[in-house]
């Protein structure tokens, strides 16, 4: 005697598995469905001979045809090569002044000084050039060195009080604390808050304008407003290393902090480093 199921509506057997009171009519599938799902058995058993697919021990079978996704990228990069190898040539063979002059090329040489600048430059001027206390931002407009593309060319190239560079950028503020006494201290530090902003006690400022006068114009120059040639910082904007306001300022009068930065010329090439300077000066910082 058969146990088949009938369903009693349909008159279709069952699979003969009931869930809940519910059975499952057993109808064929459809025959496109049916055929569908061998063209996909068919294609799949192609594929696996005619592309790299079965892992074996130490590799995997390479196909009929060959094909490798490292040979393509491989090639994809060779391509892309060959197409920059004209602005890469370019590049080398004139000046960053040349560079920005031309849209195309400095463009080209922008782009790939922001990737430099993101492998060598970011641990001390932060991602977006911002800088911290200490390293400079390379946003603004102001530069201990200048900041037309060459004077940027130039310290990237040779760094700053870099020892094992002869060319490297070279002043050092003296320590003061040793030489002036710290009733001076405190005002010439008060002359100087006064520049760009507020002071405690305004009687110290006239005082701290004659120290100023007798120790700070050599590299600060007679209006304060610094001296590049030297790397004297101008004192009269609100753009500060160390931090600003008469404390901070003293301290640094007292036993200044002297930053230093790597020669990066030897280091990276000239080319790459012009591609950073083009980069940099196109911060919108840039003289």
């Amino acid at each position: 005697m058969s146990d088949e199921h009938i369903d009693e509506i349909s008159g279709v057997s069952t699979t003969g598995h009931e869930w809940d009171g519910i059975r499952e009519l057993n109808n064929p599938l459809p025959r496109w469905w049916v055929w569908t799902f061998y063209i996909t058995v068919v294609w799949a058993i192609g594929y696996t001979i005619a592309y790299p697919a079965w892992p074996l021990l130490h590799s995997a079978t390479k196909g009929v045809l060959g094909y490798s996704s490292r040979n393509e990228v491989k090639n994809e990069l060779a391509a892309a090569e060959v197409a920059k190898g004209k602005y890469v040539a370019a590049v080398e063979s004139k000046s960053v002044s040349e560079i920005a002059a031309d849209d195309a090329l400095r463009e080209f040489a922008a782009a790939a000084g922001g990737a430099a600048f993101k492998v060598n430059c970011t641990q001390c001027h932060g991602s977006g050039a911002q800088g911290s206390a200490g390293f400079p931002n390379l946003n603004d407009d102001d530069w201990l060195w200048g900041g037309t593309a060459e004077q940027i060319q130039q310290t990237i190239t040779h760094g700053i009080r870099f020892a094992t560079d002869a060319e490297t950028r070279l002043s050092e503020m003296p320590a003061f604390g040793d030489i002036i006494t710290a009733d001076q201290i405190a005002q010439v530090s008060a002359y100087v808050a006064s520049l760009s902003g507020k002071v405690h006690d305004a009687s110290l400022i006239q005082p701290g304008a004659k120290v100023f006068a007798d120790n700070c114009v050599a590299c600060h120059g007679d209006n304060a407003k610094g001296n590049k040639e030297l790397g004297g910082p101008d004192l009269t904007d609100a753009i500060w290393l160390y931090g600003s306001g008469e404390t901070a300022i003293a301290d640094q009068v007292r036993a200044p902090k002297q930053g230093v930065m790597p020669a990066w010329g030897a280091r990276l090439g000239e080319t790459k480093v012009k591609e950073l300077a083009v980069y940099i000066h196109s911060l919108g910082g840039g003289e």
